[in-house]
């Protein structure tokens, strides 16, 4: 969900402001659409492989952290076995259940109670880079779409059209990101409007600072 509201955030954005200001340039209505089209492609790419390289790495990290675990729990497991019940001591067991649950989970699965209560890696939590990777570039496309067919519907009036439904789909996301956040909608709505609007307005004005005279 996380890749998935960043990534459409990120298109409705990235589009809207590439429209915007192509189209201050006094660019054809045609021109217009190529360039949100050419950068749907490009931002849908970016977005994939930017976050199938930081998953990536996180994934990477992972995999060292159960490595060193699973060394540490083949050579010294009473040690791994105490650190275990310290921990949930820590949590508010007494000591003497800590003790026998720590056992338990390490003749049960020792690298999966280390993994989730030492590490703090989960299944539901585990970095899978492709899917990552995919949400990102899906979600940054359908972003796309909304400025896209809206220079696509009324040429004439881009510019304006292309804004309004850019800052009312912004808007959206930002409550749909604070919402799942249990923060206050309306803040996240109007942050997201807040940084939208400016992002628009200054990829329209270097668009009419490099405008063709009329």
């Amino acid at each position: 969900m996380r890749a998935g509201l960043l990534g459409a955030n990120d298109g409705v954005l990235s589009i809207s402001g590439l429209m915007l200001g192509v189209a201050a340039m006094r660019s054809t209505p045609s021109g217009i659409l190529a360039a949100g089209i050419a950068g749907i492609v490009a931002g849908a790419l970016s977005m994939g492989a930017g976050e199938f390289v930081s998953v990536s790495s996180q994934a990477d990290t992972e995999r060292a952290d159960l490595d060193i675990e699973q060394e540490a729990i083949r050579h010294d497991s009473a040690s791994e076995i105490a650190e275990l019940r310290d921990i949930y001591i820590g949590r508010g067991l007494d000591p003497e259940l800590a003790a026998q649950v720590s056992q338990q989970l390490m003749t049960h699965d020792a690298l999966g109670a280390h993994a989730r209560d030492d590490i703090g890696i989960t299944e539901a939590l585990t970095a899978r880079p492709l899917q990552a990777a995919l949400v990102s570039s899906i979600s940054f496309a359908l972003g796309g779409i909304a400025p896209l067919i809206s220079g696509f519907l009324f040429p004439r009036e881009a510019g304006l059209v292309i804004a309004i439904v850019s800052l009312v789909f912004l808007a959206a996301l930002g409550a749909l990101a604070a919402h799942m956040g249990g923060a206050p909608i309306i803040r996240g709505a109007a942050r997201v409007l807040m940084w939208g609007a400016s992002a628009m307005g200054i990829t329209t004005a270097v668009g009419t600072l490099f405008s063709a005279p009329p």
